[in-house]
């Protein structure tokens, strides 16, 4: 890698384990409301991981009240990002997972995957 590339290269977040798409995590990220600062929880499904150096992202999607999906994309270098806290595993046969979109209540449940 040339030195301009690595004079502009963002550390890796040491708070980010792992991350595999179906993989249920809780992502704590600071947000700023007016002079004050707070961390706010976010947690879902990973459903797309996207590699690519400073750009690398995940989206993580979350049922909301009255059955309504929201999804948050969040960078993984950002320095906004407190902590990620994987809860369970799933196998997944797709690295994009947007038919959960499509399904609800048990239809969307993925198949635990256990790690040791």
């Amino acid at each position: 890698m040339s030195d301009h590339i690595k004079a502009i290269e963002v550390p890796v977040n040491p708070q980010i384990p792992e991350l595999h798409p179906g993989d249920t995590v809780s992502v704590h990220v600071r947000i700023k409301e007016g002079d004050r600062e707070r961390v706010q929880e976010f947690r879902g499904t990973i459903i797309r991981m996207r590699k690519g150096g400073n750009n690398a992202n995940f989206t993580v999607r979350r049922i909301a009240s009255h059955g309504i999906g929201v999804e948050r994309t969040f960078l993984l270098r950002s320095p906004r990002v407190e902590k990620v806290v994987v809860q369970r595993g799933a196998h997944v046969r797709r690295a994009q997972l947007y038919f959960l979109r499509d399904r609800t209540g048990r239809r969307a449940r993925l198949k635990e995957k256990r790690r040791s």
